[in-house]
């Protein structure tokens, strides 16, 4: 890990003049098992600190509202947006915040927008309240004690970032982390410089391609381009059993390994979807494969952690074949 990572301070507003947004992101996740980042990049400068902080609040719930089911795992399947369907929803989230201590009805508001899309008509939380349980809550479905704000400031608008920035930190909210170019030149802000992670020798082979219209796993795989223990990896492959079953499609596979990874969206929730996927699972598994299954959300927030776990299956099973212990037919 970057020394200068380790030793970043987690209870203020920090700059990281130079430093690449999606990198500081991917050393996070994959070396402070304390930590969580979330990357913000804003489309516009912002005139007032006020505005930076609704945005950034913005951006961390609908962080929370995609990690739904790790926070509330009552909503994980068979959720329907109906009158009993919200209403189990919502006396499960309820329950967790008498549980957490989570105040008013945050929870339960921000589960029912997470499965029908509409903010229910509620009073809302004051906005330090807000920034405290969005923290609070981003981290916990992470399963990490902190979350970070990774920010990547227009430019000339860092100062006003850098004052929202410290109006969160001040009320319970992340720390944030003023990243590129953009965070140079801050007086009374402390800077730290932080190297690029080092990378692999070439590019490791891979075959076939992330689906174009999946930025989950396009973030997969410029990710896993950067690890040279990735080699061998197939994208999209379909795969049959046997000649009289159906072939099914691998979002991504390592034959040699016989590891698969699946990558889900929303829709491998619903009942039929799911159950079709734990049979193909355990066809697979039938037949030697282990499978890995990740959401589109942990993808895209959280990459970094989702390669060290599949870096370390593989390296795993990479050990026991040269052992002689093998697994499955081949």
């Amino acid at each position: 890990m970057d020394p200068v990572l380790a030793g970043l301070p987690t209870d203020r507003v920090v700059a990281l003049p130079g430093a690449d947004t999606d990198a500081v992101a991917m050393m996070v996740a994959r070396d402070h098992a304390e930590l969580a980042a979330v990357v913000h990049r804003p489309a516009s400068a912002y005139a007032m600190p006020a505005d930076f902080v609704h945005a950034a609040l913005d951006r961390l719930e609908q962080v929370a509202v995609e990690l739904l089911p790790a926070w509330l795992p009552e909503a994980a399947h068979d959720v329907r947006p109906d009158t009993s369907g919200l209403a189990a929803v919502r006396a499960a989230a309820a329950a967790r915040s008498r549980r957490d201590r989570y105040p008013g009805s945050f929870l339960s508001d921000l589960a029912v927008f997470a499965v029908t899309g509409r903010r229910p008509g509620t009073t809302t939380l004051p906005l330090r309240a807000r920034a405290a349980a969005l923290a609070r809550l981003v981290a916990d479905a992470f399963g990490r004690r902190k979350v970070v704000l990774v920010v990547e400031p227009v430019h000339g608008d860092a100062a006003v970032v850098a004052a929202g920035g410290a109006w969160l930190v001040q009320h319970g909210g992340p720390p944030v982390w003023l990243a590129g170019a953009g965070a140079a030149g801050l007086e009374g802000l402390p800077a730290f410089p932080v190297a690029p992670p080092a990378g692999p020798a070439g590019p490791a082979p891979v075959a076939g391609r992330p689906h174009p219209g999946s930025g989950a796993e396009k973030r997969l795989e410029a990710a896993l381009a950067a690890q040279s223990w990735s080699a061998g990896r197939r994208w999209n492959q379909n795969y049959q059993s046997h000649r009289l079953s159906a072939p099914v499609r691998l979002d991504l596979v390592w034959p040699d390994e016989r590891c698969v990874v699946e990558i889900d969206g929303p829709e491998h929730c619903r009942p039929v979807r799911f159950e079709a996927d734990r049979q193909r699972d355990v066809q697979l598994q039938l037949d030697g494969y282990a499978v890995l299954r990740f959401t589109n959300a942990r993808v895209i927030h959280d990459v970094g952690t989702v390669v060290t776990q599949i870096g370390t299956y593989l390296r795993a099973r990479r050990r026991d074949l040269a052992e002689g212990r093998h697994h499955g037919r081949r």
